[in-house]
């Protein structure tokens, strides 16, 4: 059974210990930001990134920042608070404390949780589907890690629901987008392409560091607006996140693909860059 280890504002909790307020602003109207990160042998990978996208998205929340010395410090207490996590996650929640029942604010210290939890590592490749909804690009929270994840889990039911793992979305000018949890990927013409984030998507920490990682090695990776009918046309479809790193797509609704040689590329330059570099690159 896969044990959930709990910091909450300081503490260590179980995780069937009352520990948030019934009126958390962030359990009432979702108001609040979180960032995951990959654990891998213990130790959170790429925290400082997180941390730094996590201020942006309080930021853009119009919510105070948290120090990120005791965020930290509630990591290392999770993650050494059993046997080392030899892969999960560690997930950082941050929202706007003690709040009214609508969406007005109180003048609340923020509540901060920190959560790890093993995993099992994803497969080398992903079925995803494709949506009927879409992103909004001019949305007030686009490109901000916020908890209100609805949306999310609509589309991630219906992936389910159609075997797949992963849904993608496009935007409201029909380009590619995001998946729900993801970014992704395109090759086409042998070049590797990604929505550039005035797409609307997520500026995701894979995302950023995949594609410095991919230029310094000599692969392009061009950023541009792609309509979202290139799925049913790119040679390759590859997606990106904190636990899946760099996977390759093999089905995208009923087109089958291969995991071809720019994916494996990709890859490849993913797991030499990130022994190289460390835990915090």
């Amino acid at each position: 059974m896969n044990a959930i280890r709990l910091w909450v504002d300081g503490q260590l909790v179980g995780p069937d210990v009352p520990s948030v307020r019934a009126l958390d602003h962030g359990l009432t109207v979702g108001d609040g930001a979180f960032e995951t990160c990959k654990v891998v042998d213990g130790e959170a990978f790429a925290l400082t990134r997180h941390l730094r996208r996590l201020g942006r998205t309080l930021a853009g929340l119009g919510l105070p920042p948290v120090d990120d010395a005791w965020v930290s410090q509630g990591v290392k207490e999770v993650l050494s608070s059993g046997e080392p996590i030899g892969f999960g996650r560690v997930r950082i929640t941050v929202t706007g404390g003690a709040g009214p029942l609508g969406s007005d604010r109180h003048d609340s210290p923020a509540t901060v949780i920190v959560a790890a939890t093993p995993s099992a590592a994803h497969a080398p490749s992903a079925a995803v589907v494709t949506v009927p909804w879409v992103r909004n690009e001019r949305a007030a929270t686009v490109g901000l890690k916020t908890t209100s994840y609805a949306e999310n889990v609509i589309a991630v039911t219906y992936a389910r629901s159609h075997g797949a793992e992963e849904a993608l979305l496009a935007n409201t000018r029909g380009e590619l987008c995001e998946g729900t949890a993801s970014n992704v990927f395109v090759v086409t013409d042998g070049v590797l392409r990604t929505p550039p984030l005035d797409s609307g998507c997520l500026a995701g920490i894979t995302r950023e560091l995949a594609i410095e990682w991919c230029r310094e090695a000599g692969l392009e990776v061009v950023e541009e607006a792609m309509p979202f009918e290139v799925l049913s046309t790119a040679d390759e479809v590859i997606i990106t996140n904190s636990s899946r790193d760099v996977q390759g797509v093999h089905l995208v609704d009923d087109r089958q693909l291969a995991v071809g040689p720019v994916t494996a590329r990709m890859v490849e330059i993913w797991r030499t860059a990130e022994a190289d570099l460390g835990m915090d690159p």
